[in-house]
């Protein structure tokens, strides 16, 4: 006897029936920038499609997002180069860019659709790392994370649902735990940037924020090289009260992905990042492959390796062609 797997392929209804990933917009979340001083959306060239949106842009496609069902979006400030110093003061100041922005979207949508703030100081200090320097010049691990716990209570009050500390700081999680309990904020979720690498592919995102960020981040993001040290970290983040574990980035990290899903107690997402969203938009400009296609897979993938969640530029459009199809 043959045995004939192909009979489940025949037809577009039978590999809808027996499909074993599907993406579901409720599972998606849309990367979202806003920047001080715009008078109208400015295009990102190195990320077609995407925009640094003004106050009044945002709340409108935040609308449109809630109204496809994404899960949620994730909201990253940009504020003008002269509002930058060395401690990012700007982004917990009530009246900060990210803050305002967080204000506005959480009173025009409330609960409709879930509102992440990114919880590091990247965006806002001077010399773009994602922490306090010393003396030295060097990322100060505990003086960092008393300013993550000031940036997360000022998102926590301006209406963020769920804060991201994504500074790969030790302790993080734990320090913003307490920081927020203590305060009241004990509904307030935390989606730990558990995993996140020293990766090439954050180039995009770079743009996107107006990084002011000379050398690079590998003194306290991963390296690349190691898949076991992701998996630490992610125990280390849920035992310290993460709610949620995210592994970025997530198309060339699916191993990581895969180990931290097989063994977490708690929700995984996964980061389709700005160079892997960008790549794919690249190729398919000149013809080289399916743009749709090639973004569906690549989530597709992801989910498959056992992503609960994926942040992705391409979400919208992902939702939109779900919607049509059901």
């Amino acid at each position: 006897m043959i045995v004939r797997p192909r009979r489940l392929r025949t037809t577009p209804a039978i590999r809808r029936l027996v499909a074993e990933t599907r993406i579901h917009p409720s599972q998606l979340v849309l990367p979202m920038f806003v920047a001080e001083g715009l008078d109208a959306p400015r295009p990102i060239s190195s990320l077609p499609g995407i925009v640094q949106h003004t106050v009044d842009s945002l709340v409108d496609e935040v609308r449109r997002s809630a109204a496809l069902g994404l899960g949620g979006v994730m909201l990253f400030g940009v504020p003008r180069p002269e509002d930058k110093d060395a401690v990012g003061s700007v982004g917990s100041a009530p009246d900060g860019i990210l803050n305002r922005a967080l204000s506005a979207v959480r009173d025009a949508v409330g609960d409709d659709i879930v509102l992440m703030a990114d919880t590091c100081l990247d965006e806002f200090t001077d010399h773009g790392h994602c922490g306090v320097l010393d003396e030295r010049g060097r990322v100060d691990n505990d003086a960092t994370n008393d300013r993550y716990v000031e940036l997360a209570l000022s998102q926590a009050r301006a209406g963020a649902h769920v804060v991201g500390p994504s500074g790969m700081m030790d302790g993080q999680v734990a320090a913003i735990r307490d920081g927020l309990d203590a305060a009241g904020f004990t509904d307030t979720a935390i989606l730990a940037y558990a995993a996140k690498y020293a990766s090439a592919f954050y180039g995009p995102f770079r743009e996107a924020v107006n990084s002011s960020l000379s050398g690079d981040r590998r003194s306290y993001q991963q390296d690349p090289a190691n898949r076991r040290e992701g998996v630490r970290e992610a125990d280390l983040d849920e035992a310290e009260g993460a709610d949620m574990l995210m592994v970025k980035p997530a198309g060339y990290y699916l191993d990581v992905l895969a180990d931290v899903a097989a063994r977490s107690q708690v929700p995984v997402a996964a980061y389709h990042v700005s160079g892997e969203y960008a790549m794919v938009c690249a190729a398919a400009e000149r013809g080289w492959l399916n743009r749709d296609a090639a973004l569906a897979e690549a989530v597709t993938a992801i989910l498959r390796a056992g992503a609960d969640i994926v942040l992705t530029y391409a979400a919208s459009e992902l939702a939109e062609r779900a919607n049509g199809s059901n």
